[in-house]
């Protein structure tokens, strides 16, 4: 009777800890090299968009339009005296007078804004009415153009409409002697039409109009 040879069955020695490889990860970059590269970003940016872009737009800017870069600003013998840009007040008879003006104590450069009353507050009402029954004295049985006693968002428009600078001619030609002809051909001469014949309204900027009427007119 043949034995029966017993099967060696081989098992694999177990690993030892020291014998362990952990696997290799990628190294987190340094925490200072982080900072590093955020810093010189934000200098590197601060530098272009604060400071190189806007000198290079100003400086094209003078170069191509030097007037309106500069504040499109008004000389009269050699001085300013105003931007076309910003209304001013004019009181006097003698003066075609701009819009009404919320900024500040009124047409306070530093202070640009609207009165933020809605249509329905008694006190906008009340200063509108006053406004109108002030202005139907001068000019009785006209009616009144609606940008001589609405405010602009800005309180600074220095133009009004054609429609007001002639509803105000009258009192005008009266205060300096001269003819409504005279008047209103300087009404004319600065009326502005609208951009391309679409964009915006015609318009007359006060500030010019009464520089012309002194012009005209000591």
């Amino acid at each position: 009777m043949h034995s029966v040879s017993s099967t060696v069955i081989s098992q694999e020695s177990p690993v030892t800890q020291s014998d362990w490889t952990p696997p290799k990860t990628q190294e987190a970059p340094a925490v200072h090299s982080v900072w590093k590269t955020s810093i010189l970003f934000t200098l590197v940016t601060a530098v272009l968009f604060g400071l190189a872009y806007p000198l290079v737009m100003t400086g094209i800017a003078h170069i191509l339009f030097p007037r309106q870069a500069s504040g499109s600003l008004i000389l009269n013998n050699g001085q300013i005296i105003g931007s076309e840009l910003i209304a001013q007040s004019f009181t006097s008879d003698r003066y075609f007078h701009p819009r009404p003006s919320a900024a500040g104590n009124g047409y306070d450069a530093t202070s640009s804004g609207g009165s933020n009353l809605a249509q329905s507050n008694a006190k906008l009402a009340a200063r509108i009415q006053g406004d109108i029954d002030k202005l139907e004295k001068e000019n009785p049985g006209k009616p009144v153009p609606i940008d001589m006693v609405t405010t602009s968002g800005s309180g600074l428009d220095p133009d009004i409409t054609p429609d007001n600078a002639y509803y105000q001619s009258p009192r005008v030609a009266q205060a300096r002697g001269i003819s409504m002809d005279q008047v209103r051909s300087l009404i004319a001469q600065h009326t502005t039409q609208r951009q391309l014949g679409l964009l915006g309204e015609p318009r007359v900027n006060v500030l010019e109009l009464n520089l012309a009427l002194d012009q005209i007119s000591k």
